[in-house]
């Protein structure tokens, strides 16, 4: 049967299980909109209009994180396609499977300077894990469907299909498909899993070391039994925060440069490190030529190009980590390693309780009235890491929050997509005044969507980590952090639709938040907190993460 380029889009995406689009509409897309008015009328698909781009493209992307799945935005030419850039970015640094389906001017227009044309495919070339520049309607259906299988195959990530005015409105042939199987990831080398074996029995002091790879091959459960098996000491970077129970333990935390202190100097003192789906970023590694310096090092990886890319390991595995995962736990031996995990224990310490209003106490009392099956939506700064050190996560996808390129202006977007993809379930934004201000026009959209989700703004009326920097590194000379302090949120809250408290204790906050939990609404509790309250510890930037800065 012939169908509309528009409209095999909309038949391609039922195909894929698509049930929710976030975007915004404009001129060379609206082809595609008018497509799926059909399809939001009869309640196939929902769309969620959201109050920008970039709000569309972070929602989306919260959706895909939440669940596992593939997350969907739609866009116009010009300024809607670029303002979709740093959501774009935000997936691809963290591994992210979206499709992002943009508007273009008519083919005869590319090239022309035509009104809303820009050359998206060519600005968001370094941050798609694939582009499709489409010239004729007969390969839309494969655009999308390819699409869908290259973002969620191997390492996932971000497509862009890019689509003219002409070829939404086009006719050709559409034939039904049912989805292609995703991409085979690489034969594991069996040898290897052996010598990786072999090296973790040997080892008197090994330490796990877990990253976003882990959370998108969803191989919680194998890494939780590996650790075990052989009570290995596990921590994680901040992309895989509950993919080892927090409370386990055997869990060491974040390690990095805000890591716990048993996290750094457990890798700084192993004598083996698995890293499992990470990729030695700088703010784990700090020094690399210091990092994990007496150990030797395997490294498990989908993604070849990141095997000695920040590195140099002993022994590569490439391949899935679910796979690698489970062939190895059967050659792993049992072993209490007592000796080790004494002295790994050695080094944690137990947080102090207080009634003091502080960062750590707020979390703990956010944690102590949501409970551990909240999913936590963080924007980027000081809160994030306060996050990261003193919510107990505990199972995967509970953690959404920008890591690779730290957005601000992130969590809100990620919060919408977390909330629709999860109805019924808790889902909570913790972020800074300076990242709230970024992207608040969101409050429009939960407003609109009837998302009950509660903003727990951290605010210092300050752009916290930048200034904290200025203090430690910068001698103390405060250039351009410093915040207005105009921003009226009762008044914010009544505009928007989200009641504000401001609380100043915490058994006001206790209160707020049990509050704001039963409410079923969406609701702000404004933690007001010095401006000088800092994140502890700190690694000082190129410094081996044994050398934590713990205070002033």
């Amino acid at each position: 049967m012939k169908l509309t380029g528009a409209k095999i889009i909309m038949e391609c995406l039922l195909e894929q299980g698509v049930d929710t689009i976030f975007g915004y509409p404009g001129g060379q897309i609206m082809p595609l909109y008018d497509a799926l008015y059909d399809y939001t009328e009869d309640g196939r698909v929902k769309h969620i209009l959201t109050s920008h781009e970039q709000g569309a493209t972070h929602a989306a992307d919260g959706y895909a994180r939440s669940i596992g799945g593939v997350g969907v935005c739609f866009a116009t030419s010009g300024p809607g396609a670029t303002n979709t850039v740093t959501g774009i970015a935000t997936a691809y640094m963290d591994s992210s499977p979206l499709v992002v389906i943009t508007g273009q001017v008519p083919v005869s227009s590319i090239g022309r300077d035509s009104f809303q044309e820009v050359d998206i495919i060519g600005i968001t070339l370094p941050i798609t894990k694939h582009s499709f520049p489409l010239r004729r309607v007969e390969d839309v259906a494969e655009a999308v469907r390819e699409g869908f299988r290259i973002a969620k195959s191997g390492r996932p990530g971000p497509v862009l299909i890019d689509v003219p005015k002409d070829l939404f409105v086009a006719e050709t042939e559409y034939k039904k498909a049912t989805p292609k199987p995703d991409i085979e990831p690489p034969a594991v080398n069996k040898a290897k899993i052996r010598a990786l074996a072999d090296l973790i029995n040997a080892a008197q002091r090994p330490v796990l070391y877990a990253g976003g790879g882990v959370n998108a091959a969803n191989a919680s459960e194998e890494l939780t039994k590996l650790a075990k098996k052989s009570h290995i000491p596990t921590g994680t970077t901040l992309m895989c925060l509950g993919c080892f129970d927090r409370n386990d333990p055997l869990s060491l935390g974040m390690i990095g440069m805000h890591g716990q202190k048993e996290a750094n100097l457990a890798v700084h003192h192993s004598d083996v490190l698995v890293s499992i789906g990470a990729r030695f970023s700088d703010r784990v590694t700090g020094d690399t030529a210091r990092f994990a310096k007496g150990a030797k090092i395997a490294h498990i990886d989908i993604d070849g190009s990141e095997l000695g890319k920040n590195v140099n390991p002993d022994l590569t595995v490439y391949g899935d980590v679910k796979e690698i995962l489970t062939e190895l736990i059967p050659l792993v031996k049992r072993n209490k390693r007592e000796e080790w995990n004494e002295k790994v224990n050695g080094w944690k310490r137990t947080a102090r309780k207080t009634d003091k209003f502080e960062p750590a106490n707020i979390i703990r009392t956010i944690h102590e009235v949501y409970g551990d099956d909240t999913i936590v939506a963080t924007d980027v700064g000081q809160h994030q890491m306060w996050t990261a050190q003193n919510w107990p996560f505990r199972t995967p996808r509970h953690l959404i929050t920008s890591g690779g390129l730290g957005t601000m202006g992130f969590g809100l977007g990620a919060a919408i997509g977390s909330s629709i993809a999860n109805p019924g379930k808790r889902v909570i934004l913790i972020t800074g005044d300076g990242s709230f201000r970024m992207n608040l026009n969101e409050l429009l959209t939960v407003n609109a969507q009837g998302l009950p989700i509660t903003v727990f703004v951290m605010k210092n009326s300050t752009l916290g980590m930048v200034r904290q920097w200025q203090k430690l590194f910068f001698s103390r000379r405060y250039s351009a952090t410093d915040l207005p302090d105009n921003l009226d949120y009762i008044a914010l809250g009544q505009a928007m639709g989200a009641p504000a408290t401001i609380v100043h204790t915490i058994d006001g906050l206790r209160e707020a938040a049990a509050s704001a939990k039963g409410s079923g609404r969406a609701e702000i509790v404004v933690c007001d907190i010095p401006i000088d309250e800092n994140v502890w510890p700190i690694v000082p930037p190129g410094d081996a993460i044994n050398n934590q800065v713990t205070k002033e």
